[in-house]
């Protein structure tokens, strides 16, 4: 059964030079995740954060910590993002040789693991892996960059998760990520996603506009 829509604002588009106090207002404001990117300049071509900041940022919100690894080898990092702080790891299949033993070092970990689906990454690489896992990213963009433009081609993939999600009676996140806005949201929703990720929808407007930007990609009214 899909669940009620959530939204993970992505700090990729927070004030980096004050970022401990953008967690802060997004907590404050309604987000129910962190989605925090990490990349490395490999797997894809940007570089972010480490775990040195997930640990600085951790004390600024009890909110779960989404920490999505765009980082090739992955498994030699996850020890490391853990101890910081986050809980659910979220990793792609394409960053290791071994993804079951990725995500079952996760789990050892006592932490929730995900797996993210790249656009062209078929439901298939889920197969075999659907009864570990907590959590599934639709990527709705090709991971590396924010402000990229929402490929609709994933909304298949959606509903195809979805369906297979709710077959199998488990509590599984189905999160959606890259190109969310007032737009293309409540098409995201209605494909069976409940979990969004927004960067520039969130923080567009400063910490005053953020409470009315989560509740607008939730599909709320916004009268007051």
């Amino acid at each position: 059964m899909q669940q009620a829509t959530r939204i993970a604002p992505s700090i990729l588009s927070a004030d980096f030079a004050k970022l401990g106090a953008e967690v802060e207002a997004i907590d404050k404001a309604g987000a129910d995740y962190i989605h925090i990117d990490v990349m490395d300049g490999h797997f894809v071509p940007n570089i972010t954060i480490g775990p040195d900041v997930v640990k600085a940022l951790r004390p600024h919100s009890k909110k779960p910590f989404d920490v999505h690894l765009m980082v090739s080898p992955v498994d030699p990092y996850i020890e490391a993002f853990a101890e910081a702080g986050a809980d659910i790891l979220t990793v792609h299949p394409e960053a290791g040789a071994h993804t079951h033993r990725t995500i079952q070092l996760i789990k050892s970990l006592g932490r929730k693991a995900g797996l993210a689906l790249n656009p062209a990454t078929p439901v298939a690489a889920v197969e075999h892996l659907f009864d570990d896992i907590d959590l599934i990213l639709v990527m709705s963009v090709n991971p590396g960059f924010g402000g990229q433009k929402f490929i609709s081609s994933q909304l298949d993939k959606i509903r195809d998760l979805r369906a297979r999600i709710d077959a199998s009676g488990r509590t599984v996140d189905l999160e959606v990520d890259g190109g969310i806005n007032n737009e293309t949201a409540p098409r995201a929703i209605e494909a069976g996603a409940d979990l969004l990720v927004a960067g520039t929808a969130t923080f567009a407007g400063g910490p005053d506009a953020y409470a009315v930007n989560i509740l607008r990609l939730r599909g709320g009214s916004t009268q007051q």
